[in-house]
């Protein structure tokens, strides 16, 4: 599974894995699932920031959520080695919505990272997920996503 090459041809670029910014790792590997510590949008080598609702609109915050599904990609391939055919299923999306109050269209910004998913890994990248809007992300990103997927043995 060329996951890099799917997103060449979406016009996209698989950006280089984010150091962690506090006391974790990016990626855990336990009992056959990969637990992808959060992580936030970029473009060109900065931080999405901004509040949906106030300073960001849900086509914005749908990309900022593509950027953070990309990350997240990023993260998963450099724990499997860049062997993505160990990929079995995206089981759980965690995504996080800087939000305004009053502003409900969490799950419509979620999507610009659940519909990633489902067109890089197919059937495997359907998922289960939380779409939660929050007060404050790290940073200030607009949106931030952890993941649950699981893998085949090395």
């Amino acid at each position: 599974m060329d996951i890099a090459a799917k997103i060449a041809t979406l016009g996209l670029e698989l950006p280089k894995p984010a150091a962690p910014v506090a006391a974790y790792v990016p990626v855990v590997e336990h009992g056959g699932l990969l637990y992808v510590s959060g992580q936030l949008p970029f473009r060109d080598g900065q931080v999405v920031t901004g509040r949906l609702g106030e300073d960001v609109d849900v086509a914005g915050g749908q990309d900022a959520a593509q950027r953070v599904a990309l990350m997240l990609v990023a993260q998963i391939g450099q724990a499997l080695g860049g062997d993505w055919s160990r990929v079995e299923r995206v089981v759980k999306l965690g995504v996080f919505v800087n939000s305004a109050p009053g502003f409900t269209d969490q799950a419509k910004v979620a999507n610009g990272a659940s519909e990633l998913f489902e067109t890089l890994f197919g059937e495997a990248g359907r998922h289960a997920r939380a779409a939660v809007g929050v007060a404050v992300l790290p940073l200030g990103a607009a949106v931030e996503a952890d993941a649950i997927v699981a893998v085949k043995p090395a």
